[in-house]
């Protein structure tokens, strides 16, 4: 027999604290949105513990350098615009140059928000990777009785 009053299919447990861990994390990064200076220091932080960790197990360089490659990208979208003026140019309008044009502010392609919280998620991930030794690829064959991380032809 049904339940009187349901609405809808029962729902699973795990789904249910999917969804309220879900909420939860939405709440605390609402919270933290106009808290700029002490979400970057978070990020730095997070930063910080990667480099210690790699730098400890002498390892994991091409994480590293996925990572680096990620932060590049993330970067080049912060600093870019939204609209290309270049591209506009082609198509008949141009910069203000005129009195009579309306000044548009620089929007960004991708929002310091964004950009934040995508740096913090792509330096967590690459910290979680860094307990996984298949994710530990060399360009080269280590030493085994080398500890200082150099290759042998």
């Amino acid at each position: 027999m049904e339940e009187v009053g349901s609405d809808g299919p029962p729902v699973s447990p795990l789904a249910k604290w999917r969804n309220d861990f879900s909420r939860a994390f939405q709440y605390y990064l609402d919270r933290s949105a106009p808290h700029i200076v002490n979400r970057w220091l978070g990020t730095l932080a997070a930063a910080a513990i990667y480099i210690l960790r790699v730098y400890y197990v002498q390892g994991f360089y091409v994480i590293s350098y996925g990572l680096a490659i990620y932060i590049l990208n993330l970067l080049i979208g912060f600093m870019s615009p939204k609209v290309d003026p270049g591209l506009e140019a082609l198509d008949g309008a141009s910069s203000p140059t005129k009195d009579s044009d309306e000044f548009r502010p620089f929007i960004r392609r991708l929002p310091e928000f964004k950009f934040w919280y995508a740096i913090t998620k792509a330096f967590c991930v690459a910290f979680m990777m860094t307990f996984f030794s298949v994710f530990d690829r060399y360009a080269g064959k280590r030493s085994p009785e080398s500890t200082s991380g150099s290759f042998k032809d």
